[in-house]
């Protein structure tokens, strides 16, 4: 073989080694876990850009965590309760996706509340956790809807997520900026039903209202109020980021929680 032919032939050899390490690189980085973070407009509100200055705190976990090793996709959106996440076909496309190995970290209950059948928007779940029911005509389809529990549908989430070998994480929804005596007021019963299911369906809890009411009241009333620049509801990037390290705070308080492994330890 002449000098030419063993040129070419190192050529070829070294095109076949970087296709072997690109294709790799490329499976490598597809069976890295996932973290799916599903909720409504507190947890990413309009694309996670700070629209209006409203930021949802999951458009700001991401520092805590080495996305060398865990990447992080946050589906949440803006008005959707958990019953809308599902009927607007969000949950499929990550059920499409969702692996063993992965997690999924779920807030919601703000719009949970809203109207079950009203004639405008429908986003509402029953309250409670009970397998109660009521059947409406929906103005999406104009045909017959079952309409489930807040808990039934957490329960959901829940379990198919655990069928695909994923973590599931429930978080009580965040707390609106209202006070009573020195006291933020805790939203109704959605932590309870929250806890009760996550219990119940052996999912990781986050009492997430209690952790950022805790650091609300440390540091007063007044700084609080610059979080929200419009409601009581949607904070801005500084209130998001106080929320978002109440998730990572929640998440290292968790037992035996195997996504504590991919946190940054700095």
């Amino acid at each position: 073989m002449n000098i030419k032919e063993r040129k070419h032939c190192r050529g070829i050899l070294l095109a076949i080694l970087t296709l072997l390490l690109v294709s790799f690189t490329i499976i490598r980085q597809q069976e890295k876990p996932v973290i799916y973070i599903i909720g409504d407009s507190t947890v990413q509100n309009s694309d996670g850009n700070g629209r209006d200055a409203y930021w949802g705190w999951g458009s700001l976990i991401y520092p805590y965590f080495d996305t060398s090793r865990i990447s992080i996709r946050n589906h949440a959106k803006s008005g959707t309760s958990t019953r809308t996440f599902i009927l607007d076909g969000r949950w499929n496309k990550i059920m499409a996706t969702l692996k063993k190995g992965d997690f999924v970290i779920m807030q919601f209950g703000h719009n949970d509340h809203a109207g079950v059948d009203d004639t405008t928007k429908q986003k509402g779940s029953l309250l409670g956790i009970s397998d109660s029911t009521k059947e409406i005509i929906s103005i999406r389809t104009h045909r017959p809807e079952i309409v489930h529990t807040y808990g039934w549908y957490l329960r959901k989430f829940i379990i198919e997520a655990k069928s695909k070998g994923a973590t599931a994480i429930v978080c009580s929804l965040v707390p609106r900026n209202r006070w009573n005596h020195g006291q933020v007021v805790e939203e109704a019963r959605y932590p309870e039903w929250a806890q009760a299911v996550a219990k119940a369906n052996g999912a990781y809890y986050i009492n997430l209202n209690r952790i950022i009411a805790a650091h609300w009241i440390a540091i007063g009333q007044d700084s609080v109020k610059h979080f929200f620049p419009g409601d009581g509801t949607h904070t801005n990037i500084d209130g998001a980021r106080l929320n978002a390290a109440s998730v990572v705070e929640g998440i290292e308080g968790l037992k035996d929680c195997p996504l504590t492994q991919y946190m940054k330890n700095e």
